[in-house]
């Protein structure tokens, strides 16, 4: 064999000489799809940024515009004439009971949620954990308006009881006092949002559960911990990050929901010194109530209302991964 041309053919295969994975691969082909599949990642990214900065422009120009015209404070008046002449409306029922209700549902939704899921990933026999995994499933997948109607036909009729129970044993606190009337109050509301929410905090919150390690489980276990020790010592901390994604989809479903509370709520511009007071507004529930009669400054008026929930969904979601990104143990 000729040197020149065993030279020029390159050096022989070896450890020190093994050929590129892309070259192996088929050399451009993949690179080029490599290129192909950055460029579409960083696209969408781009895009997603871009969508939410158009929304905050439009949001902001509308509102500008309403704003220019109010005679009122926009965050402490406690009417929304946003359609007389000269215009005056505020945020601040909105805000209180956006928030009100949004706490209510997830104290009473959340512990709730993350029993049912670890009942289901690590309690329940798997014929039973099957069946109703499907069933909380399906849940999440149920329309607003038939909670709406739901709440509006069967739960406002039948909380009288407990209204009355509320204001016997906490009504000297005024938060629970009960002067009779429909069941159509923020805490009626908190407690449709709590239902409607808590699907999907427990099946995300079961999937986590059920990803932790099963080897820290089992050493625990051969230690000689109980089924509950496991769960606090190896189950809940794998898990708390997930359980914070779980409830921050639920607030965000909380805050912004539209026709449940619209179905059920009585709308007034008063703040109740009782959860159990008929009235109260919430953010979504006053746009889709007021949108269709609204005039052109009403409507930029109600867009100004939709951009300080864009602005305190924005808020709370960066809370959750800040919140995350201190605790070093969730992300463990």
């Amino acid at each position: 064999m000729d040197i020149t041309s065993a030279t020029a053919a390159g050096p022989p295969p070896g450890p020190g000489n093994a050929p590129d994975p892309a070259e192996r691969q088929g050399g451009t082909t993949t690179r080029l799809g490599d290129r192909i599949f950055l460029g579409l990642s960083r696209g969408s990214g781009i895009l997603l940024l871009a969508i939410m900065a158009a929304i905050a422009v439009f949001l902001t120009i509308r509102a500008a515009s309403a704003l220019s015209h109010n005679e009122g404070n926009f965050f402490t008046t406690f009417e929304w004439r946003a359609n007389s002449t000269p215009p005056v409306f505020g945020i601040a029922v909105l805000a209180f009971g956006t928030v009100v209700s949004s706490v209510i549902a997830m104290a009473i939704a959340v512990p709730v949620a993350i029993g049912i899921a670890l009942f289901i990933s690590h309690y329940a026999p798997r014929k039973l954990a099957t069946p109703l995994s499907y069933v909380i499933d399906l849940l999440a997948a149920v329309p607003s308006i038939v909670y709406g109607l739901w709440g509006a036909l069967f739960l406002v009729p039948h909380l009288g009881g407990l209204y009355s129970w509320l204001d016997d044993y906490f009504g000297w606190t005024g938060i629970f006092a009960y002067h009779d009337g429909a069941a159509r109050s923020l805490f009626t509301i908190g407690i449709l949002l709590a239902i409607m929410i808590l699907p999907i905090v427990t099946s995300v919150s079961r999937e986590v559960f059920l990803q932790a390690p099963k080897m820290h489980e089992e050493a625990a276990l051969a230690l000689g911990a109980t089924r509950w020790e496991v769960i606090r010592t190896a189950v809940l901390p794998f898990g708390r990050s997930g359980v914070i994604s779980a409830s921050m989809l639920g607030l965000g479903r909380a805050l912004g929901e539209t026709m449940a509370v619209a179905t059920v709520l009585s709308p007034s511009f008063e703040i109740g010194t009782s959860l159990l007071d008929p009235g109260g507004g919430t953010f979504a529930q006053n746009i889709a109530s007021s949108f269709k009669e609204s005039g052109e400054i009403g409507k930029d008026a109600l867009i100004a209302s939709g951009l300080v929930l864009f602005v305190l969904t924005l808020l709370v979601n960066g809370a959750a991964r800040l919140i995350i990104a201190r605790r070093k143990e969730y992300t463990a």
